[in-house]
């Protein structure tokens, strides 16, 4: 059944994705992702820092969130040279269209034509930016066509705009030919997102991956497109580690990205030790993030995220037929048929073992950093499209100050922001912010080094 699944989810994909491919990051890599509030207080680029983190420890790479909620392309390319380049990237992934497709515009008798002029408008900042990126051979470029607004799930009856989901399907075919023309990669997260709408809506009307707004992917939404950018990497079918053995023949018959020794077999036990090269992926059990309902881990039921992302295997074969107890380090996980064992048990699932421990922990910190990233992203928001505007672009005075408390009674995204910018206009304040953040990140790096465990397979009598 789950390679039914897989099989019809990947023909669903490939009648409706461009070809996209994406190079995986290397050690040292610098990576800035680059859009708007998708990305500003969005998952997906924390959760494919995670999955380097875990499968890759030995390899730091670092993840900067270079979104700004509310931005379209002109702002984005107002904002490039200090926000994106000054993180001194060698590495960035660019998505944008989402707001230069506009909201409350088509319910106007004129609503197209304004429209159309705006996007024209987008197409022409989108070319300045184009020019920029050209001039910098030392960033490899990602271009991510993003997620998709929900034009069709009835779970809301609010933010509803007509012909906003065709006009945005014209920018993601514009951002395309960019790619392509550039010869630069790309990953698709617009065509798989809406396949998976789709078809999900065709059983419940009221499935969305965006279920507050229609615009912005709640936590499972975010793990399907850090399921998407991963695969468009060729990072699927890596495993965290897949052992197999032959209890009568006393032998080890694949170990695959883990070292396996000292293996002891009896009438009634198998034991060895094992040293995986990589982590289980730590799948988050509650809803993150403000005004998210949902859990990371419920893509599960929409993407194979563990069968090709989070396999660490243990295989038994021609154990006497019986149930064992599976213990780590001395500590059962659980018990299992000799035929169960035979077929495979994916330790990864098991969330007790204590390399999965060792995993929330590190899933724990990067949430930490995450949360710091976030008043950082804010303030960068009330710097650009609040301050600038003010002609007060990091005067970070008490006239600035004065400025937020005025409009803040009156405009609720300055009022959302105002008491984060009271803390965060002063540089003291920020720079401990990002040397918090350093400080979680290399203790991150310093904890997910797999260990050696035993692994010990008792008969049940």
């Amino acid at each position: 059944m789950k390679k039914l699944f897989i099989i019809l989810l990947g023909s669903l994909f490939l009648t409706n994705t461009y070809a996209q491919k994406a190079a995986p990051f290397r050690a040292g890599d610098r990576i800035a992702f680059v859009g708007n509030s998708i990305t500003d207080g969005g998952h997906y680029h924390s959760y494919i820092w995670l999955y380097y983190m875990t499968h890759f420890p030995n390899m730091r790479i670092t993840c900067f969130n270079a979104g700004i909620g509310g931005d379209a392309v002109n702002q984005i390319f107002d904002r490039f040279d200090d926000d994106v380049f000054g993180k001194k990237p060698n590495v960035l992934t660019l998505t944008w269209g989402m707001n230069d497709s506009g909201y409350f515009e088509w319910y106007r008798p004129d609503g197209q034509v304004i429209m159309d002029k705006r996007i024209d408008g987008s197409y022409k900042y989108y070319g300045m930016l184009e020019d920029k990126l050209k001039n910098r051979p030392d960033i490899k470029k990602i271009i991510i066509l993003g997620s998709p607004y929900d034009e069709t799930t009835k779970s809301n009856p609010k933010n509803l705009y007509p012909k906003k989901s065709i006009a945005f399907g014209k920018i993601i075919d514009f951002q395309a030919a960019s790619a392509k023309k550039n010869g630069w990669d790309m990953v698709d997260f617009f065509h798989p997102m809406l396949a998976i709408e789709q078809r999900e809506q065709a059983k419940d009307s009221l499935f969305s991956l965006t279920p507050n707004d229609r615009v912005h992917p709640d936590n499972d939404g975010h793990l399907v497109m850090a399921y998407l950018f991963l695969r468009a990497q060729g990072l699927d079918n890596k495993p965290v580690a897949d052992i197999s053995l032959d209890a009568a023949r006393k032998t080890f018959l694949k170990a695959s990205n883990c070292r396996v020794s000292a293996l002891s077999v009896t009438a009634d036990s198998v034991a060895f030790n094992y040293l995986a090269n990589s982590l289980p992926y730590p799948l988050d059990t509650i809803p993150r993030g403000w005004g998210n309902r949902k859990k990371q881990s419920e893509a599960l039921k929409l993407v194979p995220f563990t069968n090709e992302f989070n396999q660490e295997m243990l295989t038994v074969k021609h154990l006497k037929s019986s149930n064992y107890s599976l213990l780590i380090d001395g500590e059962l996980m659980g018990s299992w048929s000799s035929q169960q064992f035979a077929d495979g048990i994916n330790l990864a699932e098991i969330t007790s073992t204590p390399q999965y421990q060792q995993a929330i922990q590190i899933r724990e910190l990067n949430e930490e950093r995450w949360d710091i990233e976030r008043r950082l992203r804010n303030y960068m928001w009330m710097e650009y499209d609040f301050l600038k505007g003010k002609n007060m672009l990091y005067k970070d005075n008490n006239a600035a100050m004065d400025s937020v408390k005025k409009y803040a009674q009156k405009d609720p995204f300055v009022n959302g922001n105002k008491d984060n910018y009271s803390r965060a206009r002063y540089k003291s304040l920020r720079d401990a912010w990002q040397k918090e953040m350093n400080a979680l990140t290399d203790e991150i790096y310093a904890i997910n080094k797999p260990q050696t465990h035993r692994i010990t397979l008792i008969q049940v009598k």
